[in-house]
């Protein structure tokens, strides 16, 4: 995947926009539901906003813009702060990837009926069209079982504890490791790419059931 410096500035800017708001909905997210299951670690880290200044990693950034990849901050939570740790660590996770869903379907019953109707939507079309493929794709590669990624917590879930903090204890060692070797190799592109194609035009089908 290429870096976005190949883009017209336009393009640019509106693809850079989508990622900001798609990373910052997500790890928004995440704070929220780790507030309400009792932790305040993301609240007193001053987390729970919509300002992506708060939730953007600079290198992260630069990675993308440069690389095509690259990632948020991520949203700190104490587990000790929850009544059911292995659980609500679960639920604070599935958060994001589900919040990039969300957002993804809200986009699309707004530009499909637009589309449909003959209006010229211009660069506003482009921006939804981007934003909803940039949280279907973030949803997707967030839910995937690898540590540190948010699959792995809900993963978590089904085994058993021992082996469950093994399993996040090693991949925090080597989990960072295994998926930019993914990433690197071009590995996880075709099963998100199918993925994604699969959950785009499931959202259409359903607007077009909605609208149609």
């Amino acid at each position: 995947m290429g870096g976005m410096f190949d883009l017209d500035p336009v393009m640019l800017v509106i693809r850079l926009s989508a990622l900001i708001l798609a990373f910052t909905i997500h790890e928004l997210s995440h704070g929220l539901m780790a507030y309400m299951l009792g932790d305040r670690t993301a609240k007193d880290d001053g987390r729970l906003t919509l300002n992506p200044i708060r939730h953007i990693d600079l290198m992260g950034l630069l990675f993308i813009m440069f690389a095509g990849f690259g990632w948020a901050k991520p949203v700190m939570v104490d587990p000790r702060n929850f009544r059911y740790p292995k659980q609500d660590m679960a639920l604070t996770a599935v958060a994001g990837p589900m919040s990039n869903f969300i957002m993804a379907f809200i986009s699309m019953m707004i530009f499909f009926p637009l589309v449909q109707s003959g209006m010229s939507l211009g660069l506003f079309g482009v921006f939804l069209q981007t934003f909803i493929s940039f949280n279907l794709v973030l949803g997707i590669f967030n839910l995937l079982p690898i540590p540190p990624l948010d699959g792995s917590k809900l993963f978590g879930v089904v085994l058993p504890d021992n082996t469950y903090f093994n399993f996040i204890s090693m991949g925090s060692r080597y989990g960072m490791i295994v998926l930019l070797i993914l990433i690197v190799t071009n590995s996880l592109f075709p099963i998100i790419s199918t993925i994604h194609s699969f959950a785009f035009n499931m959202l259409v089908s359903i607007a077009a059931a909605v609208f149609g």
